[in-house]
């Protein structure tokens, strides 16, 4: 069956947030090491991150392998099992997206970090290819009882907003750039930019027994602020799979961004994945309607059942990870706490029923 997990922020990788985590009934977590979500102890996505999510300034600061064990054997006196890394931090990887002239050497500081990784035992990388990365969400009470979450509405923004010179994946690397645009950029620079990107990682992955996992674009929008986007659609995002072979290469399966596209069924496509053993860990949130416009929303109040796609894991014997993700922020003291324990306690009733 699947296994029940937490992700965690970087603001949030204390004592109080790892038994928290266990306190909810999670066995593993899943630990961001970019600091681009904001709020400390709470942190929220109900904010106006349209100008960006922060500014990092981490180009030398490796992840180095004394450092993710430490915070491994923190994380295991805890009762918890470290079980993946989502998002490489975009000081670390940007000529990467972009095809820039640093491109070669933060290629063989990212090989550097994955064998860091893989030494230190942890088995799945979360990573998300795109330029203009998460983007284009405004912010209301979508939520039941009115709770504050995130939607995406075109005609609320201008979906061609250019992203300046020294910012890629909606933070700023460099606050000294130009004020010039980047230049626009086609499917397939994006495609070429991939597959020399799983070209040269995906070696070093399987050297450690490390799964790669690619997430959807989110929003899943063809185009945005003047960058194609390669995962808008289900048929494209299983294209991940015909670039490489590689038992390293899957997918970092987001059942809420699925749910956003226009063509596919995210059920099926869950089903089809996990007995096929492409999937290193899952994303168990749901929404309500559509690119170009819907709204995230509570774990049970969506437009996904995700009752039947617990049967589909366990029919499979899916033995990889589900953590809720997003979630409303709740009317209390501690929002997104009080969110996440709930979707925990919603999410570890499904299983022990299924």
């Amino acid at each position: 069956m699947p296994k029940l997990g937490l992700g965690l922020y970087k603001s949030l990788l204390t004592k109080n947030n790892f038994e928290f985590a266990r306190q909810a009934g999670a066995t593993h977590l899943v630990v961001q090491l970019v600091d681009y979500i904001k709020g400390g102890s709470n942190p929220t996505l109900s904010e106006n991150y349209l100008n960006g999510w922060g500014i990092t300034k981490n180009q030398k600061n490796l992840w180095e392998y004394d450092d993710l064990i430490r915070l491994k054997k923190d994380i295991e006196s805890h009762g918890l099992i470290w079980e993946a890394i989502e998002n490489f931090d975009p000081s670390h990887w940007f000529d990467i997206l972009l095809d820039g002239p640093k491109r070669d050497q933060q290629m063989s500081n990212l090989k550097y970090m994955v064998a860091n990784i893989g030494k230190a035992g942890i088995p799945i990388i979360g990573y998300y290819f795109s330029i203009a990365g998460v983007w284009g969400w405004t912010n209301k009470p979508f939520g039941r009882g009115n709770a504050m979450t995130v939607g995406f509405n075109e005609n609320h923004i201008d979906i061609n907003q250019p992203i300046k010179k020294g910012m890629v994946w909606n933070m700023t690397y460099d606050t000294e750039a130009s004020h010039e645009n980047l230049p626009k950029i086609t499917r397939e620079d994006m495609w070429e930019r991939l597959s020399w990107f799983l070209k040269e990682i995906l070696p070093v992955a399987e050297e450690y027994s490390i799964k790669m996992v690619a997430h959807p674009d989110d929003p899943p929008m063809p185009e945005m602020r003047n960058s194609a986007r390669l995962f808008h659609s289900i048929k494209e995002y299983e294209k991940l799979l015909t670039l490489s072979d590689s038992p390293s290469n899957g997918f970092e399966f987001c059942m809420g961004t699925l749910q956003e596209m226009t063509e596919g069924n995210v059920l099926e496509t869950l089903d089809k994945h996990s007995a096929a053993d492409n999937i290193g860990y899952i994303h168990f949130r749901n929404v309500k309607g559509k690119v170009p416009n819907y709204r995230e929303v509570f774990v049970d109040e969506g437009d996904l059942d995700m009752a039947e796609a617990i049967r589909i894991l366990k029919k499979n014997n899916y033995q990889g990870i589900l953590i809720p993700d997003h979630s409303p922020a709740m009317s209390c003291d501690a929002p997104w706490h009080a969110s996440m324990a709930y979707a925990l306690g919603y999410m570890k009733a499904l299983i022990d029923t299924v």
